[in-house]
Parts: structure tokens; C-alpha cells; sequence
């Protein structure tokens, strides 16, 4: 079918939406009018592949190709060298369908959400001007570390695919606000996260939590965290197993806990660097340190004087824990009350159910 010129809503824009389109001709646009366009929305067709047509609008800065059957993009599409936001939800496209030179673009909002991805292809973690990725509703297994690349990202929204895990490296975002890992198979939240300042917004719901590290409690301009559908848990036996320390770390925690001076000029520096690697035992009533040797140990927090969050503590030794009561939860009861709670004004929305 071929395309009528669609007046837009306003100066720049192309609709062309809703056609049935099989291919693109730009026959009925005048050459003034493909040059006007900045926005051309083609969603709701029945376009396989990106019409190389559409790169003959010089200036567009807005490409919508959604709904429609896309398995291929073109090479052309590197030509658009004025496209900021392309977004192409709801297609067929996988790793193999983007062209080599994708990571070249200026684009700063990308939307693949609802296609055929197993992983995200290393071009889009070229795209260094990128403020928003969606990659919702796809196959994706894993996060490549090659996104903390992508070091303009604000929204990562990852939600409803078959992720098992976050890779540390994502906590190298220094301006990322949303992050949306919803519908997945997480099983747990790296400690790493507290560095992500700019964070507002965390969606973990309905994935495999059981617990959170207690470094969440750094981020303080967290003011969303949903985590309905997860199965925190409500009472948790204290998993004892225990690692002795080697030689090599109990001379290291002696060192750093009786505050021994040392310099350069008397260790080598693969143990001046051993040294720096030490953890202070988050327990306020020790004043040890530990090193690779340590106890897993659930706290219960209060979140908004409302709910009771499960959160690992990793402690220098069993003696830093209480003995494990006969009721579980008493015990977890016993453990919350020395914990800071989190203020309501902290974390306006907390959704667990």
C-alpha cells in the first residue's frame, strides 16, 4: 500500500502509523517536507525490515518503527546522523540484527523492549551519548559488564526477561536514576550498588530475593523500591558455616585491630595490599576486622516503620552473632532492635505486596 502524506499534529512530524505498510516510498513527500521531518512515527505497519527510504529524512531526530515485523536494520539507519531517540518495541529483532557501525549513532533514548534478544548486543554499549535503554520483554539471559559504558545512562529497564544476575558492574553509573529488573530470576543484589548516588527508583518484584545486602541502606536518594513477589524471607535459621581464618588473616586482623604501624619499607606489596583489602564487622559491638574468612548473618530492618526487611550482615567471627534460639523469628526480632531503622521520608514507596 503505498503511503498518503499525513499531515502531523505539528510542524516536524510525519504519521504514518497505522497503514499497513509493506514498504516505505517517499514519492508523495516532497523533497521540503522530508527535509521538515524530525519526527517520523511508522508504527502499526507491516515493515519487515528498515526502509532504506527513511534515510533520505536528513533531519529526523525521532524514528518509531514499533509493531510492526522488523527482523532486519539496515546499515542506511548510521546515516541519520541527527537521530536521537529510535524505538523499535514490539518486533522481531535479535543480536544479529543490528548493523556493525549501531554504536557509531548519537542516539540518547533506545527502546528494543518486546523482541527477540538473548543478549544485548555490544554496539548498543558503544552508544555513549545513550540516557535511556529498554530492553524489556525479551530473552535476555545475562548483563553484559560492557554496560558501564554507557556512562550517560539514566533508566536501564530490563524487566521480564530471564536474568539470574547484576553484574557489579552496573554500580559504574554515575547518573543512573531508574532502574527497573522486574520479572526476572535474581537471585541476589550485589553490595556494589551503593555506589549508584543518582538512584530514585529500584524495581527487583517478582524475581528470587531472599535477602538484601544491608550496603542498601547507603543509597540515599533511593525514594522507590519494589519488591513484591519476591521470597524475602520472614524467618531465617542462621546459616552457622563457618571457614577458619588462615594464618595469613589472623595476622592480618591482628595487625589492623591493635592498629600495628607499618610502612612500605616493612612489608612487600602483596601484603600492603592484603592489608588495605580488610572489612571492618559491621557488629557495633566489635571492633574486629575480617579479610576472605567471615559469617553470614540475616539482620531484620525496619523500612518505614512498616515492614521488616531481611538484610546480609557478613560478620568477623560466630561469637559477633547471638545464639540461634529455638524460635527463629524471636531470635531475628532480638537482632532487628540495635539496627537503624529507615525513615519514611527516606523511602516514600516501599511495595512488597
Amino acid at each position: 500500500m503505498e503511503p498518503q502524506e499525513v499531515a502531523g499534529p505539528g510542524d516536524g512530524v510525519l504519521d504514518l502509523s497505522r497503514l499497513h505498510l509493506d514498504t516505505l516510498s517517499v514519492d508523495s513527500v516532497g523533497d521540503e517536507r522530508r527535509n521538515d521531518t524530525k519526527q517520523l512515527y511508522l508504527n502499526y505497519n507491516r515493515l519487515t525490515s528498515l526502509p532504506l527510504s527513511v534515510c533520505l529524512f536528513s533531519n529526523l531526530r525521532l524514528l518509531d518503527i514499533s509493531n510492526n515485523g522488523l527482523s532486519v536494520v539496515c546499515e542506511d539507519i548510521t546515516r541519520l546522523t541527527r537521530l536521537t531517540t529510535f524505538i523499535a518495541k514490539n518486533n522481531r529483532l535479535d543480536e544479529s540484527s543490528l548493523p556493525k557501525e549501531f554504536g557509531s549513532m548519537q542516539l540518547e533514548v533506545l527502546n528494543f523492549s518486546g523482541n527477540r534478544f538473548e543478549e544485548i548486543p555490544l554496539q548498543c554499549t558503544k552508544l555513549r551519548r545513550l540516557q535511556s535503554l529498554s530492553f524489556g520483554g525479551n530473552r535476555l539471559k545475562s548483563i553484559p559488564a560492557e554496560i558501564e559504558d554507557l556512562t550517560s545512562l539514566e533508566l536501564l529497564y530490563l524487566g521480564g526477561n530471564f536474568i539470574t544476575a547484576i553484574p557489579p558492574e552496573l554500580a559504574n553509573l554515575p547518573y543512573l536514576s531508574y532502574l527497573v529488573l522486574c520479572d526476572n530470576r535474581i537471585q541476589g543484589v550485589p553490595p556494589q550498588l551503593t555506589r549508584l548516588h543518582s538512584l530514585r527508583s529500584l524495581s527487583l518484584h517478582n524475581n528470587l530475593l531472599t535477602y538484601l545486602p544491608r550496603e542498601i541502606l547507603s543509597l540515599v536518594r533511593l525514594q522507590e523500591l519494589s519488591l513484591r513477589g519476591n521470597p524475602l524471607v520472614v524467618r531465617f535459621v542462621k546459616d552457622m558455616t563457618y571457614d577458619p581464618p588462615s594464618l595469613l588473616e589472623l595476622a592480618g586482623r591482628t595487625v589492623k585491630s591493635r592498629n600495628v604501624p607499618y610502612s612500605r619499607c616493612d612489608l612487600p606489596s602483596n601484603l600492603l595490599h592484603y592489608l588495605d583489602q580488610a572489612c571492618k564487622c559491621p557488629n557495633p559491638k566489635c571492633a574486629g576486622v575480617y579479610f576472605d574468612s567471615c559469617v553470614r548473618h540475616i539482620k531484620f530492618v525496619d523500612f518505614c516503620g512498616k515492614y521488616r526487611l531481611p538484610l546480609m550482615h557478613y560478620l568477623c567471627s560466630p561469637e559477633c552473632t547471638s545464639p540461634c534460639g529455638s524460635n527463629p523469628q524471636s531470635d531475628a526480632d532480638a537482632d532487628s532492635d540495635d539496627e537503624s531503622s529507615v525513615p519514611a521520608a527516606r523511602l516514600q514507596r516501599v511495595l512488597l505486596g
